[in-house]
């Protein structure tokens, strides 16, 4: 019997050439995949040009006002500051002093935000600050935190918030885990209702950047997984690696230089590589602008015009400045430069400018719009004018008493100081002592009319309070009695005079063609 071989397989011959080709085409493609991975985890949100947006003092007297900008240098604003109620540490108050509500009554911020927003301009509000304790200090309930944060949020319709993080703050890690859950959990739920919610860090840099307690704030929102807009370097108050001689510019820059290798080594520690452009991006810069806390640093003009520069040629994220509320002239018996710090001006000559215009120069004053219906389709850049006018109403229109927060406007009323009225469906303030000038009278100069522009009715507005006197103070009002011009009388402890003569006609009841009583103010009951 024979036995049958087996077929060997075919042999292939090895192309050196084909090898060659392969193994470049393979290393080209891992090479391809690397760069796609590291392109993913070294990629950001690219955030734009620099902005700018100016600070608020929205608890200081007397008021900024701030929904109705000079400009659009001014149209974009960072309220200050939302802490924790002392006697109930997870309210969120404003200056330690008013909630939500109150404010709405008493500062018209509910008001002023539509106002503000009718013009093109927004808002961002910021929690913490100096003074007063931040909320997550406060609050040791996570849950409840993160609703106190929500509720602003909520109320005003905001989708930037900012983070003002300094003094006992800085140094509660416990407080800081629980502030990056919540905020972790409040940016969660904007993104799972299609929002965006921009968070921006803000915290107090030396020369060399940061302290140790500020990266570990910035460490503790990174690795809860909050997605930051960037982190703002609070540029004053040094007190050290200021020169005598040199440009206090010289000193934010170096500030502002360091906090952006501290963002990139954030970024790093969690994994993702920032190039240097895109960190820049990450950086925000506010000086004090005039005298700072410290007697011997000064924040000059030319020195916002230098930080401007820089920010421009860097593509730094933001640009701000502690306050618009003092971006004027001292003003007398205060000298025109002054070493002791004011709430409401600069302490420098600034001639005829303004810091927020010098600091703001070639930017796009943007802040996120919102969704709120009142707030515009886009906000104004550097060459365009907010416009101040009211955002409703026409000469046709009637104020309805019933949704009316304050007294309608009468041509024949005396309205002190500070009296508020309503007119075109616009709340107004007096400026002075004034009689039979309408609100919104074209003037030539906006600060020879007697009125201020405080906002728009607003959808629930309900009749404020009315004033009234001691009773006997004038004699009740009688529908037998005849009144002439300029007879007082009281219905109830509800003070009216009368505008002409009536008889039977009752005061505060809207009639055809005018009623002839007025309501007299507290002021002008003398």
């Amino acid at each position: 019997m024979s036995k049958t071989k087996k077929a060997k397989a075919p042999r292939s011959r090895i192309s050196i050439i084909r090898v060659g080709l392969v193994l470049a085409c393979t290393g080209l493609l891992g090479w391809a995949g690397y760069t796609a991975v590291a392109s993913v985890m070294s990629q950001t949100e690219r955030t734009g040009p620099s902005t700018f947006a100016g600070y608020v003092d929205a608890t200081l007297t007397p008021t900024y006002s701030y929904g109705t900008p000079a400009g659009p240098a001014q149209s974009n604003v960072i309220l200050s500051f939302v802490v924790a109620d002392p006697t109930s540490e997870c309210t969120p108050l404003w200056g330690g002093a008013y909630t939500l509500d109150a404010a709405a009554d008493e500062l018209e911020m509910d008001r002023r935000i539509s106002q503000l927003r009718s013009t093109g301009g927004d808002v961002r509000v910021s929690f913490g600050g100096q003074a007063g304790t931040e909320l997550a200090a406060a609050c040791s309930d996570a849950s409840a935190l993160e609703d106190a944060y929500q509720s602003v949020i909520d109320r005003y319709k905001i989708t930037s918030i900012d983070l003002d993080i300094e003094g006992a703050s800085l140094a509660d890690s416990d407080g800081g885990a629980r502030r990056a859950t919540a905020i972790k959990a409040v940016q969660d739920k904007a993104i799972a209702d299609g929002q965006n919610l921009a968070v921006w860090l803000t915290l107090p840099v030396a020369t060399s950047g940061l302290t140790a307690e500020g990266i570990a704030v910035v460490d503790q929102m990174l690795d809860q997984g909050v997605d930051l807009a960037g982190v703002n370097g609070m540029t004053m108050d040094f007190n050290s690696g200021v020169s005598p001689t040199a440009p206090y510019s010289d000193a934010v820059l170096e500030a502002a230089r360091s906090l952006h290798g501290q963002v990139s080594d954030a970024y790093r520690r969690i994994g993702t590589k920032l190039d240097a452009p895109r960190a820049w991006e990450k950086v925000g810069i506010t000086p004090m602008i005039g005298q700072n806390d410290v007697a011997g640093e000064v924040f000059t003009i030319e020195d916002a015009q230098v930080v401007n520069e820089f920010a421009r040629e860097h593509g730094v994220g933001q640009l701000s400045m502690w306050s618009l509320n003092r971006d004027a002239e001292c003003q007398s018996p205060l000298p025109k430069i002054i070493t002791v710090v004011q709430n409401n001006c600069s302490g420098v000559d600034q001639g005829s400018q303004s810091f927020a215009e010098v600091l703001s120069a070639d930017l796009p004053n943007v802040i996120p719009a919102t969704d709120d219906d009142s707030s515009a389709t886009a906000s104004p850049t550097a060459s365009t004018s907010p416009s101040a006018s009211p955002t409703s109403g026409s000469s046709d229109e009637i104020d309805d008493p019933a949704h009316s927060p304050f007294p309608i406007w009468d041509p024949l009323g005396t309205y002190p100081t500070g009296t508020k009225i309503v007119w075109h469906k616009n709340v107004y303030e007096a400026r002075y002592w004034t009689s039979g000038s309408a609100p919104g009278t074209p003037v030539a100069n906006p600060d020879d009319s007697p009125w201020t522009l405080v906002g728009p009715v607003l959808p629930g507005d309900t009749p404020a309070p009315l004033p009234t006197l001691a009773p006997g103070s004038y004699p009740q009002w009688d529908k037998t009695e005849q009144y002439t011009t300029g007879t007082r009388v009281q219905l109830g402890n509800v003070p009216y005079e009368a505008k002409w003569w009536s008889e039977g006609q009752e005061p505060g009841v809207p009639v055809a063609g005018g009623s002839p009583w007025v309501l007299i103010t507290p002021a002008s009951a003398d």
